[in-house]
């Protein structure tokens, strides 16, 4: 391995458990990822010792959690290289997206209009579109993907004709890994006039991600995929988008003036951030940026593509287990699914857990893709900074278990 990273397991307490006496094996990333103790100590200490509504007091404890809670916002703006006027705390990346299709997209489309999606999309970056269609009376049309699960640029290209008015893309698929060419996507989008919406909760927490090289119009990530807590995420737009969206949700903070029969809104972002925040976790989220920093973004990427290229590999010589997603590491990410002949997807995680292995089995939020690639359950594996190449000899050896175990030939 060129990178060792071994060194941060004892930074995640919940790596000494033990699972069915057996040493966890945490392979789960991309659903959420563990905590280190730097991000719950950040949380705690917030919590016992400087809390108080963000905003709403003129006393030291209110004015202490605002600044932290603002402080965090500068971390995020940094993180991903944009200004902090940029940056909208939301629940998550689903928040984030169902925002910009209520905000954006009530206001915006019409009939006749279309939406423009891809086939290996998350349901977060479906459900809402569709919602939205309905009300509008826009249509979803669905970029599909290659043999090679690559994304069919050439039919990208055929889709994007003068009705499409909305391009939503992942950055990273969650169950194949692939990673389209998101930059050139939104280059080409946006020049016939088109929204670029990525998806990026899997995207930002295991890549350096620029958000203006990218190039879209908005973008949304979560917290609890990096490290951070759940209940936050991160909302990243144009200022010109920005202010073309009405808010998604209306109460207290995100207003400048509220008359019986009418209201303003708060200035950007914070029109966008209704009711009591997520402070707290945002705190944590910060706390989660600062050490995925300590490690340097280009490194994490690298010990993720380490580790997949050895799974991939060692994956390849079980028989029987079919993988579905590109064989190349190339702008390829750090998750791999997989069938195996005769045991369903469902029984190879039970097995799995027996032996103190946590994967994932299922359609992981993407039904029309796991329809697409005729298998409407598959088992997955995801790699984070905690993981190590022993983790992928018990994955393995917990595979050939199962295979005995169904005395598959």
């Amino acid at each position: 391995m060129k990178t060792d990273l071994s060194h941060l397991r004892t930074d995640f307490p919940i790596l000494s458990r033990t699972i069915h006496d057996k040493p966890l094996v945490f392979l789960d990333s991309a659903a959420s990822s563990q905590k280190p103790t730097q991000v719950l100590d950040a949380m705690d200490d917030l919590y016992r010792s400087r809390y108080g509504n963000v905003y709403r007091g003129a006393y030291t404890l209110s004015e202490e959690s605002t600044a932290a809670y603002e402080s965090a916002r500068s971390t995020v703006a940094r993180f991903i290289g944009t200004s902090p006027t940029q940056v909208a705390f939301v629940h998550g990346t689903t928040s984030g997206l169902n925002t910009i299709a209520y905000g954006w997209g009530l206001n915006h489309l019409k009939s006749g209009d279309t939406i423009l999606l891809t086939l290996m999309e998350h349901h977060a970056n479906i459900v809402p579109w569709q919602m939205v269609a309905r009300y509008t009376g826009a249509r979803l049309a669905y970029t599909p993907f290659t043999a090679d699960y690559r994304l069919d640029l050439d039919a990208f290209a055929d889709l994007l004709d003068d009705t499409v008015k909305v391009v939503a893309i992942t950055g990273m698929s969650n169950v194949l890994g692939t990673m389209p060419p998101v930059g050139e996507i939104a280059a080409i989008a946006r020049d016939r006039g088109a929204l670029v919406v990525v998806d990026a909760a899997q995207l930002v927490p295991h890549f350096p991600v620029e958000v203006n090289e990218i190039g879209a119009d908005f973008l949304a990530f979560s917290g609890h995929k990096m490290l951070g807590p759940t209940g936050v995420g991160v909302l990243w737009g144009r200022m010109d988008r920005f202010e073309e969206m009405e808010p998604y949700e209306g109460g207290g903070e995100m207003i400048s003036d509220v008359q019986l029969e009418s209201s303003t809104w708060a200035p950007i972002p914070h029109r966008f951030e209704a009711g009591t925040p997520p402070f707290v976790e945002a705190v944590g989220l910060a706390a989660a940026i600062d050490y995925l920093d300590a490690i340097g973004m280009e490194t994490v990427a690298a010990h993720d593509h380490e580790l997949t290229t050895l799974a991939l590999a060692r994956l390849a010589g079980i028989p029987g287990l079919t993988i579905y997603g590109p064989k190349d590491t190339t702008d390829r990410g750090g998750v791999v699914s997989f069938t195996m002949d005769g045991i369903h997807p469902h029984d190879i995680a039970t097995i799995l857990d027996g032996e103190g292995i946590a994967i994932r089995a299922g359609h992981h939020c993407a039904r029309p893709l796991a329809r697409t690639i005729g298998a409407p359950a598959t088992a997955r594996v995801s790699f984070y900074v905690y993981n190590v190449p022993t983790d992928v000899d018990a994955l393995v050896a917990g595979l050939h278990k199962a295979r005995e175990l169904f005395d598959v030939a």
